[in-house]
């Protein structure tokens, strides 16, 4: 049986990309699956073993500390494959492939260069600076390793294409369970949001349009995920609009989809930075998925989704009172509504999920073993 070790600094144990999706189909099929993430005690999970790192706070502490124990502990496996997920981990894949004869995978979830020009916390002059840093870093390291994982086409085009496969970060269907999905005319008329809540997300607007629609609608705002940073959510607090907020934080797979079956409309209003523009958000999948309705930025990678599925609304994402028009005209006509997240379901059923996309990674590590 072949060991593969799957590294993460950044991310939680049970990621979705990380440990749902990936992790867990790996070990479906056959492979025995160590996943190195920031956590205290070890576990066993759908056939995962999870080997903890510990946990440190703050973000020096984590690249200083986290990423070089992740290194000493992986080597010590002698695993055959290393599969790692964090631009900070690019020189511990590099010393894994120098000092073993293990195969070496890097999964690109975002492109981390341009993602570097939205960093708030990061002095606006260092931001280009350090962008083509890690850009040259990334095609560098990428000589080197064995295969690429990545999630757009987009990213795809920075490297070699021969070691380079799309894995795109798709729905789990096995989240979706029909005799849980209450009839859309059966739902009250509550929008959602799911994933990091963040400024360049969309905080902002969405509570700027759930003040717009509060004098003419009932409605909800119900968040599924993490304020990044925490201080956000003590800012939003501040607004008239919170009082119509139902705040949930992060939840599993089955969870989340049972939230998204509660609400009406789907928001996916990420601004138009570098990195947003030719993203595939995990989150406007999920809705599909869920049979909801979109209302989603007007970028042309998106249109061609949206417009081609006919599941849902296009707005610019920085205009709150365009974001009502669409969130309104959606609940005032709940038979359009309904159609679209139909669309949108079945785009999903049939394209746009993750049982497509397993079988690429698992084509990739038979390459891997043979």
């Amino acid at each position: 049986m072949a060991r593969i070790a799957i590294l993460t600094t950044v991310h939680q144990p049970w990621d979705v990309r990380i440990f749902h999706k990936q992790a867990r189909t790996l070990a479906q099929a056959g492979y025995e699956v160590v996943l190195l993430a920031p956590a205290a005690e070890p576990a066993t999970r759908d056939g995962v073993r999870l080997l903890p790192l510990g946990r440190t706070r703050g973000r020096l502490r984590r690249m200083l500390g986290l990423t070089w124990r992740a290194f000493w502990k992986a080597r010590a496996l002698r695993a055959d494959v290393y599969h790692f997920h964090d631009p900070e981990l690019i020189p511990v894949g590099l010393a894994l492939k120098m000092t073993t004869r293990a195969r070496v995978i890097y999964d690109v979830h975002e492109d981390y260069p341009r993602q570097l020009y939205s960093k708030d916390w990061m002095p606006r002059l260092a931001r280009k600076w350090m962008a083509g840093a890690l850009d040259y870093l990334e095609r560098w390291a990428a000589r080197t390793l064995d295969a690429l994982v990545v999630v757009t086409p987009s990213i795809a085009a920075r490297f070699p294409p021969a070691k380079t496969v799309q894995v795109a970060n798709f729905p789990l269907l096995e989240a979706i369970t029909a005799d849980e999905v209450r009839p859309y005319r059966q739902r009250p008329p509550d929008i959602v949001y799911a994933g990091g809540i963040t400024q360049t997300r969309g905080a902002w607007e969405m509570m700027h349009a759930l003040e717009l629609l509060a004098p003419h609608y009932p409605t909800r705002l119900i968040l599924l995920g993490k304020f990044q940073p925490p201080a956000l959510q003590q800012d939003l607090q501040r607004s008239p609009a919170w009082e119509r907020v139902l705040f949930l934080g992060w939840q599993e797979p089955q969870t989340l989809f049972q939230w998204l079956t509660r609400a009406r409309v789907g928001l996916v209003l990420l601004h138009p930075e570098p990195n947003h523009l030719e993203s595939y958000p995990t989150k406007m999948f999920e809705y599909m998925a869920a049979g909801l309705p979109v209302v989603a930025s007007d970028f042309p990678r998106w249109r061609e989704i949206v417009a081609q599925a006919g599941c849902g609304l296009l707005v610019d994402p920085r205009d709150p009172t365009a974001i009502a028009q669409a969130i309104g005209w959606l609940l005032d006509h709940p038979d359009e509504a309904e159609i679209m997240g139909r669309r949108g379901q079945q785009a999903v059923f049939t394209r746009y999920n993750w049982g497509h996309e397993a079988q690429k990674l698992l084509a990739l590590y038979r390459r891997m073993m043979a």
